[in-house]
């Protein structure tokens, strides 16, 4: 399903991209010099901080992945803004808990793109797809994801540290209903978005970092987050920072984590 990869001209390196910054942040190395700058602002703002939220993000969606997989007997997987690959993805971890899962993988920039690749060796038993579109294109999604998954049977949707990214003015709840409407009872949707409930101050000097930037980036509080969830049934322990959804290990420290996360599913 991957379309035709881009050609490097495609791949904007005068701007940074919240993808690549995001890969900055992990260590990674698909990144340039203009994404490792923003980066180390937003990191100077509080020493540690945006790579421990990132880090936090990431086991976030590996337990609700597995969660899922082994508790819910999901089998069909969405991820929307799937971002550049970084090990364990998605995929490897639904698959590890049922070797049969089918993963659709969605983002929009051209350096993911290129590394789809990356995103499609899994289990013989299972499929992994990747889909090039824009998360503001909801109907494009459900469209070509429709090609590999039954959207008559259960689909775990994955928008982990997306809807920052989409202001409420651009339609950040339309998009969520959207695609949660298409989905069959016993969906379930996992989601983190960034909060200043904790950290305000800190969280506002990355917000100006980012427009800086020309990125925009949005802090929701807890209540805002929570309307994502409308009509759904949330999972134990409900909408938290990511680090205390169901944690498997003892916290690393070092201070809190702007981000809340939640998992619910469709009744």
């Amino acid at each position: 399903m991957p379309e035709t990869g881009p050609d490097i001209q495609d791949i904007d390196t005068s701007r940074p991209h919240p993808a690549r910054v995001y890969d900055w942040f992990l260590g990674g190395k698909d990144n340039y010099p203009v994404d490792e700058e923003l980066g180390r602002r937003i990191a100077a703002i509080d020493a540690g901080s945006a790579p421990r939220t990132a880090r936090a993000n990431r086991a976030f969606m590996r337990r609700a992945t597995r969660t899922l997989a082994t508790r819910h007997g999901i089998r069909q997987f969405l991820d929307i803004g799937t971002g550049i690959p970084t090990e364990p993805n998605l995929h490897q971890i639904a698959q590890s808990a049922a070797p049969d899962a089918r993963v659709v993988y969605v983002d929009n920039d051209p350096i993911v793109l290129a590394h789809a690749g990356a995103l499609l060796v899994g289990t013989p038993e299972g499929v992994t797809e990747y889909v090039q579109a824009d998360a503001r294109d909801p109907r494009t999604i459900l469209e070509r994801a429709a090609r590999v998954l039954d959207l008559g049977r259960p689909v775990a949707l994955s928008l982990v540290a997306l809807l920052h990214f989409v202001a409420d003015e651009d339609g950040a709840r339309d998009l969520v209903r959207t695609l949660v409407d298409a989905l069959a009872p016993g969906s379930a949707l996992v989601l983190s978005t960034m909060t200043a409930d904790f950290e305000p101050e800190n969280v506002g000097k990355g917000i100006a970092a980012y427009a800086a930037g020309g990125v925009t980036l949005v802090a929701r509080s807890h209540a805002e987050v929570g309307t994502f969830f409308a009509g759904l049934g949330l999972l134990e322990p409900g909408i938290v920072p990511v680090t205390d959804w169901r944690p498997d290990e003892p916290p690393a420290g070092g201070g809190p984590v702007s981000l809340y996360g939640g998992v619910a599913l469709k009744p």
